[in-house]
């Protein structure tokens, strides 16, 4: 049987494709000024005292498209640490050096509804940690990245820098030494899995391979880039080149939909619908499979340790753009957001009119 025909377009192709930019810059500065008017209810990370630093009043977030367009809103360039967004990309390299069953021997891959620092269910319930999103998860991934690498945080550096689209990511000494000075919560947890023989190394090999990690800068733009690998199954969206294997990016997006914004994952699925990462930077991604990527930031945090900002911009572009995974709602096709080749075999610069 024939594949049913296209629908016409009331209106030539080009005059849609500036509709689909325009929209698309027009949500993302809608979304910035929504949520602009509530980060007041926002408090900048203390427990790490470089972050006390923060302007709480940063807002900005970045857009990129399959097609390679890109959309830019507010301080979208201001760069930030990482924190717990690093712990995607610490997963993805254990997973390339270890392999799925060596990995998850060390790490559960359930949530916990416990705080990300939480140390509770280490001693109460199992010495291994329940998934690699939390930190004890993320300490036992960083251990098991000494073990495998001869320089894990080279590594590491490498694979973010590929990953993110930018080859001067590097890392903030400050906020290193301030993690060095301030984490003796997160020694406790490495020292207690060490004696239960969960590390194979030595916990503060492992624990400053976490620093490190956490404390690695981007911006809005280079996690933008990341999320759009991510939708795009592991592949670099200008060269088609496989950054990671499309087993990992499987495994790596379903805890981000589950586990990545700590205690608050199950409503950011509900509101935003798509694999989300936060960390208590201010900086938050999330995937729109195979259509885009996009990234906010913004150092005032909720309860929860989540971008009051950023978790806003999110979901305001996802309920307008139509990227919830599940709703079945798709505003937009066509190859701005991942869609079909025309029949001339250039890229489709059009939706279909629904």
């Amino acid at each position: 049987m024939p594949p049913p025909a296209k629908k016409a377009l009331p209106f030539p192709k080009d005059h849609v494709y500036l509709l689909i930019v325009t929209t698309i810059e027009q949500t993302l500065n809608e979304a910035l000024y929504h949520a602009r008017g509530h980060i007041h209810t926002g408090k900048v990370a203390s427990y790490i005292p470089e972050l006390a630093k923060s302007d709480p009043e940063h807002l900005g977030a970045c857009v990129m498209t399959a097609a390679g367009e890109r959309f830019h809103a507010g301080d979208w360039q201001q760069e930030f640490t990482m924190q717990s967004v690093a712990k995607t990309i610490t997963l993805i390299l254990a997973l390339k050096l270890m392999g799925e069953k060596e990995v998850f021997s060390k790490v559960g891959v359930e949530p916990t509804g416990d705080t990300f620092n939480s140390i509770v269910k280490l001693e109460t319930k199992t010495h291994f940690p329940l998934n690699p999103m939390i930190n004890a998860g993320a300490i036992a991934i960083a251990g098991s990245c000494v073990k495998a690498a001869d320089d894990a945080y080279a590594s590491f550096l490498k694979l973010a820098r590929k990953l993110c689209g930018r080859k001067t990511i590097g890392m903030d000494q400050n906020v290193y030494n301030s993690e060095k000075m301030a984490g003796m919560r997160n020694r406790s947890m490495a020292y207690l899995m060490q004696g239960e023989g969960v590390l194979e190394c030595d916990a503060e090999d492992a624990v400053d391979l976490y620093f490190r990690v956490c404390s690695t800068l981007a911006n809005t733009q280079d996690l933008a880039h990341y999320a759009l690998v991510l939708a795009n199954n592991g592949k670099c969206p200008q060269s088609g080149e496989a950054l990671v294997e499309d087993w990992i990016v499987r495994i790596v997006k379903t805890l981000m939909l589950t586990c990545g914004m700590y205690d608050g994952s199950g409503e950011f699925a509900i509101k935003a619908g798509m694999p989300g990462k936060s960390g208590v930077g201010g900086g938050i991604l999330a995937a729109a499979e195979n259509k885009l990527g996009v990234a906010a930031f913004g150092p005032a945090l909720d309860s929860k340790g989540n971008s009051v900002g950023g978790l806003l911009i999110i979901e305001y572009l996802s309920q307008k753009l139509g990227l919830h995974l599940f709703s079945g709602n798709v505003h937009y096709s066509g190859a701005l957001l991942g869609g079909d080749s025309s029949a001339s075999g250039n890229p489709a610069l059009y939706a279909p009119v629904t």
